[in-house]
């Protein structure tokens, strides 16, 4: 399977690098598109690959699949010209939180057969939530999400301090750029409006923590996952760059679990 990339920064290279050391993977990065091809110029000889500027050129190649590693802004500029031609992972979620553009990119990819791939990205059990959520058998789903102090908040506190609780709709409008694990998990289960987030800012935490709480005619799940970050770059967590690699590995795979 030949992908096309959009981006090169710390996820996108994670992916380079991982494939890269896939040797007999039957998947292979062939294109990206990127802003500025000098700054990514040296991907081309360490990766084999062709650098593109200009999206229609990009999408002219034979890949099978787009992948976007880029921006939030990114997606909202390209997806509607990749749904025609082709189907897309997209891991900046974010962008869903317009249900606008929800509804249209839905619309546009049942129009031309296409899927857009969510990885989950920085939590699990998301199988076991859309299975209860089948037939709306979900209640109550809440995610309580713990983070460093200084990366959510300029004020200066000395002991863990709730900072947000509310819907996740309303918690996506204030931190756009730390809550996207509730974009996906709302997408998947009761919504952005019925979602429920607490946001914590911890002076002693080291890592980023999401306890994820659902009730349902199925029971009742409690899942803690608690992330270290991408070596490459701490702001990024490792579980969401494994998670697009493991959702490309699963493309092509003849038994699908879950």
């Amino acid at each position: 399977m030949k992908i096309g990339l959009i981006g090169g920064g710390a996820v996108a290279q994670f992916l380079l690098d991982t494939l890269e050391k896939q040797k007999n993977s039957s998947l292979e990065i062939t294109n990206i598109l990127v802003r500025d091809r000098e700054k990514y110029q040296h991907l081309t000889k360490k990766y084999d690959v062709t650098l593109h500027t200009n999206i229609e050129q990009f999408l002219a190649e034979p890949t099978d699949i787009v992948v976007e590693a880029a921006t939030v802004e990114a997606v909202e500029k390209y997806l509607p010209l990749i749904l025609p031609r082709k189907d897309v992972v997209v891991i900046s979620i974010g962008a869903f939180v317009d249900q606008g553009f929800l509804q249209r990119m839905t619309d546009l990819a049942q129009e031309y057969g296409r899927t857009i791939y969510l990885p989950s990205g920085a939590i699990g059990g998301l199988d076991l939530l859309q299975h209860a959520q089948a037939l709306d058998g979900l209640h109550e789903v809440s995610l309580t999400t713990r983070k460093p102090a200084h990366t959510l908040t300029a004020e200066t506190i000395t002991k863990e301090k709730v900072i947000f609780q509310g819907t996740a709709e309303q918690a996506i409008q204030q931190f756009p750029k730390n809550i996207n694990v509730a974009i996906v998990l709302s997408l998947a289960t009761i919504g952005i409006e019925q979602t429920k987030v607490t946001i914590i800012a911890d002076p002693e935490a080291k890592n980023n923590e999401h306890r994820i709480d659902a009730t349902g005619e199925f029971g009742t799940m409690s899942l803690t996952v608690t992330n270290e970050p991408l070596p490459s770059n701490p702001k990024t967590s490792y579980l969401a760059a494994l998670s697009l690699f493991s959702t490309l590995k699963n493309l092509n795979q003849a038994i699908k679990i879950g």
